[in-house]
């Protein structure tokens, strides 16, 4: 099977470039090649497009090999620069190869010419890898830095807005309906609401939020969120569906992937300011081991794969490079964070998964979410309580926080929903005050996170003492974490901070509900 090989020679000679082409495809090449024997022509042929190999003569009346090489390696191409020359001493020739030139051989010695062209291709290969790969180091690392800035300062950020939030809301609910102090707690309330939202995007991209993960089918969340993406991008789109009628199901967070859907849709009908058209489209993949060595990401195997085309303005590949980058917009200033794309790159990432988009400008976009598939039956998502049953019946509920505001917005917030609550302010003082009241409490509501002991580790002992005891962790931030997943997984309930006290009151109410049935 021949081999397409994309060659520019640089020879005075036409015959000797009908030699050189002969015996290149005798070698079981197919040949696309151009020959140029001036510097304007070498410049033009080179920014016209790209080649795999130079062959180049070294002396020649308008045009010295050494400056072909020196103009080849001013434009910065890595190109493999092979002299194929009849007048060239070997003093010269070493003298060459210290400028960048990968090898000589003169016109006599043909038989040299294969072996060193099949040499030269493969290292250079060889170092197309190695950069990339240290690239994408780079961008690991770089990610990371972000990742774990952006997650320190989460946490202690959450727990200030948890505390403007709850009082908020409390002030809010407390006030009469006509008050002119109602719109101004809501005003505030609203407000720490975004904020929270902010959070939750630099911790997605961070790859800190928990996961609560089920196996779901893909296609019935695209369509359970059909309303809401055809209400959020308005009706100058088109919106269009093509759904693999046999997708696998794969394990996720149904409400992190329904975040990635809908940032990508917003995303795609951002780049369609006169209208156009999106297309949802789902289907299975198998990426193969030698498939998988030229991916930046992901692993071998089945995956399920989430593509939106759009058919906007397109990127051109400098902004295609920093597209998943936090805070990178094309969007005039105020008009959007630069958010949306680094937080499903997370979102994606912290499942196992991995993202990429192609583009061209004027052409459209397309980006491919790629989730790992997995077996077995996909799981019911379970409903939030209803405003009924929200309301307490004087159970008594140990928190566990080491926030004094936050601590103290909880109680006001646990008491008004008519709960007996006893505070800890960490892990330790909550085994002890578990301990001492065994018999009369009924749920724990852990920080995931505090001093001498943490959340996880605090259940664990008590546990020992009342193994069927249910559980809520919450926490701002905290990276991934073997025994809480494990929890989680075991049927732990988990609370994002900040919350609401009406979030909290429904997640307090499941948690009491799952234990009565």
């Amino acid at each position: 099977m021949s081999v397409t090989l994309r060659v520019l020679i640089v020879e005075d000679s036409e015959d000797d470039t009908a030699l050189l082409v002969r015996e290149l495809s005798r070698g079981g090449y197919e040949l696309t090649f151009e020959r140029v024997d001036t510097p304007a022509g070498m410049s033009v042929a080179l920014d016209k497009q790209e080649w795999d190999l130079v062959v180049c003569d070294y002396s020649m009346p308008r045009f010295s090999g050494t400056e072909a090489l020196a103009l080849l390696r001013t434009k910065d191409l890595e190109v493999p620069f092979i002299f194929l020359s009849g007048t060239m001493g070997e003093e010269t020739a070493v003298a060459s190869m210290k400028q960048g030139a990968q090898d000589y051989i003169m016109k006599d010695n043909r038989k040299r010419l294969l072996p060193a062209i099949q040499r030269e291709l493969r290292e250079a290969d060889q170092r197309r890898e190695r950069k990339r790969l240290e690239q994408q180091v780079q961008e690991l690392r770089k990610f990371e830095a972000i990742g774990r800035l952006a997650g320190g300062i989460a946490h202690d950020f959450n727990n200030a807005l948890g505390v403007i939030l709850g009082w908020a809301q409390m002030g809010y609910d407390n006030v009469p309906a006509d008050s002119p102090v109602r719109e101004n707690f809501q005003m505030i309330r609203d407000q720490a609401q975004r904020s929270a939202g902010l959070t939750r995007q630099l911790l997605a991209f961070a790859r800190r939020q928990v996961l609560q993960p089920r196996n779901i089918k893909l296609n019935d969340l695209v369509l359970g969120t059909m309303a809401l993406l055809k209400a959020a991008i308005g009706e100058r789109v088109e919106l269009n569906f093509t759904l693999a009628p046999d997708l696998q199901v794969t394990t996720a967070d149904p409400t992190q992937i329904e975040q990635v859907l809908m940032n990508l849709c917003l995303n795609a009908r951002d780049a369609m300011p006169q209208g156009g058209r999106i297309v949802i489209e789902t289907q299975n993949v198998e990426i193969r081991e030698d498939s998988y060595r030229t991916r930046s990401y992901g692993q071998p195997g089945r995956h399920v794969l989430l593509s939106v085309s759009d058919t906007g303005v397109g990127m051109d590949a400098a902004t295609l490079d920093r597209i998943f980058e936090p805070f990178f917009t094309t969007k005039e200033m105020g008009k959007g964070t630069g958010l949306g794309l680094a937080t499903v790159y997370g979102i994606v990432r912290q499942h196992g998964g991995f993202v990429n988009a192609r583009s061209e400008p004027g052409h459209g976009t397309t980006f491919r979410v790629y989730l790992p598939a997995s077996t077995g039956r996909p799981e019911a998502v379970e409903l939030a309580a209803s405003e009924e049953a929200r309301k307490g019946g004087g159970e008594t509920i140990l928190v566990a926080e080491d926030h004094d505001a936050l601590r103290g917005m909880v109680r006001e917030s646990l008491t008004s929903q008519d709960y007996t609550v006893i505070l800890a302010s960490d892990g330790q003082d909550a085994v002890r005050l578990f301990k001492a009241n065994v018999e009369e409490i009924q749920l724990v509501v852990l920080d995931v996170v505090m001093p001498s002991c943490g959340g996880p580790e605090a259940y664990s002992q008590m546990c020992a003492i009342r193994p069927d005891l249910p559980v809520i962790f919450m926490t701002g931030h905290t990276a991934e974490s073997a025994s809480l997943n494990s929890m989680i997984e075991n049927g732990a309930l988990f609370l994002q901070k900040p919350y609401s006290p009406e979030i909290l009151g429904q997640t307090i109410r499941r948690a009491l509900n799952r234990k009565s049935a």
